[in-house]
Parts: C-alpha cells; structure tokens; sequence
C-alpha cells in the first residue's frame, strides 16, 4: 500500500510540502505538478506542442505568463487530490502513489 498523505505546506520559495506516513517528507515545484497532470487534456496539449512547426510562434494568455500557483487542493476518497491550479487547470486527479513519485526528498 503506498503512503499516505499526513500534512500539507506550501514552502515559503513556492514548492508543495507533503509528509507522507512512511515519516519522508516530499517537495514538489508547481510547474513540475502542472505539466505532470494526469489528465486527457494535459496529454492532448503536449501532442498538440510536439506537432507545431518550429517557425509557428504560441500565444500564451495572460493567466500562462503569471506564476503559476496551488489555488486549492480537494481530497479525492482516501487515494488522490484535485489539484486546483491559479491557471484554472483542475480536472487532473493525482493519486497518493503518482504524488508520491514526482516528489523530491526533502529534509524534515
């Protein structure tokens, strides 16, 4: 069984802190969260950024030039969170073992 969450922190230099319940602590970088979504839409975009010709300039909207942040976190059972981000992305749901994995250790 994978760990589970025991409590969660935003780090004064942005990064997600969790605890988790084998006593590591994780940190994790917004933008690595965001990119690393498990959802159809995330998947499509990237698909969609390999296929753009390289001469074909992308035009980011205002809320993809500011910095991204967690604008909430929502439980989902006892297995995932809903991550709410400030570019109003928030139909990924990442599961604790996912969570668990794109985390960095961090010093407790």
């Amino acid at each position: 069984m994978a760990p589970q969450p025991t409590a969660l922190a935003l780090l004064p230099d942005g990064r997600l802190r969790i605890d988790w319940s084998d006593e590591t602590v994780r940190a994790y970088r917004v933008r690595d969260l965001r990119e690393a979504s498990p959802d159809a839409l995330t998947r499509e975009k990237k698909s969609h950024v390999a296929e753009q010709p390289a001469n074909e300039l992308t035009i980011l909207s205002p809320a993809e030039l500011a910095p991204l942040t967690i604008q909430g976190m929502q439980p989902i059972g006892h297995y995932a969170y809903q991550i709410i981000f400030s570019d109003g992305h928030d139909s990924g749901i990442f599961t604790y073992e996912y969570l668990y994995k794109l985390g960095e250790p961090l010093e407790a």
